[in-house]
């Protein structure tokens, strides 16, 4: 398929898609490739906490149906519902985050060894409320740059912050101590065009000192 890469069309032509159509499904080898570039985003020390499930057949849909709240049209609708956790302890990866980019010549061994030991120290001191805010920012960070990747590949979506984050981990077999729900993104080709939205100037926004 032929990509977008204007990225002006892509910034100005985002809509919060509500109804999508149907009839159209994504290829598991191009939702990959979605996702490998969506997982580019920045994460603090590079730990990558955000954990996706991606909702697609009829029997996860119907799963997922219940806990969407006012959020059913996408779930019905859409080609997936990408469900964002995040990982309480995603310090276990570091290991292999660090020895990877070793083993890639982006830092040295010994430089490695040392971050590795300060920063799963220094995430393993941290009280839940304070993981929980890192990996909620960070996953939000991947989250919006994967609704402009599937812009880039001619898909719309619609992110969602209305389901039920007290049973969602458990509903898909996950930890619900470990996982924290973080946002729901559905993604398809709409049916019913999004609308356009008013965005505050920046002189309400944005103070210079």
């Amino acid at each position: 398929m032929a990509l977008n890469n204007n990225f002006d069309e892509i910034l100005t032509g985002r809509r919060s898609v509500k109804v999508f159509d149907e009839n159209v499904k994504i290829p598991r080898s191009e939702m990959d490739e979605i996702l490998t570039k969506a997982t580019l985003a920045p994460s603090s020390i590079n730990m990558q906490p955000w954990r996706l499930v991606v909702v697609e057949s009829e029997e996860g849909k119907a799963k997922l149906r219940p806990l969407v709240q006012f959020n059913t049209r996408q779930n019905d609708s859409s080609a997936a519902m990408i469900v964002i956790f995040g990982d309480m302890r995603n310090y276990e990866y570091a290991e292999e985050i660090y020895g990877s980019a070793v083993e890639k010549g982006y830092m040295p061994q010994e430089v490695k060894e040392q971050l590795v030991e300060r920063f799963v120290t220094g995430y393993k001191a941290l009280e839940r409320p304070a993981m929980n805010d890192i990996v909620k920012v960070d996953s939000s960070l991947m989250a919006m740059q994967l609704m402009l990747v599937a812009r880039q590949y001619g898909y719309d979506t619609n992110p969602i912050g209305g389901f039920d984050r007290e049973n969602i981990a458990q509903a898909f077999g996950l930890d619900p101590e470990r996982y924290v729900p973080v946002l729901i993104v559905a993604i398809g080709k709409e049916k019913e065009p999004g609308r356009p939205s008013y965005r505050l100037p920046v002189d309400k926004t944005v103070q210079y000192f």
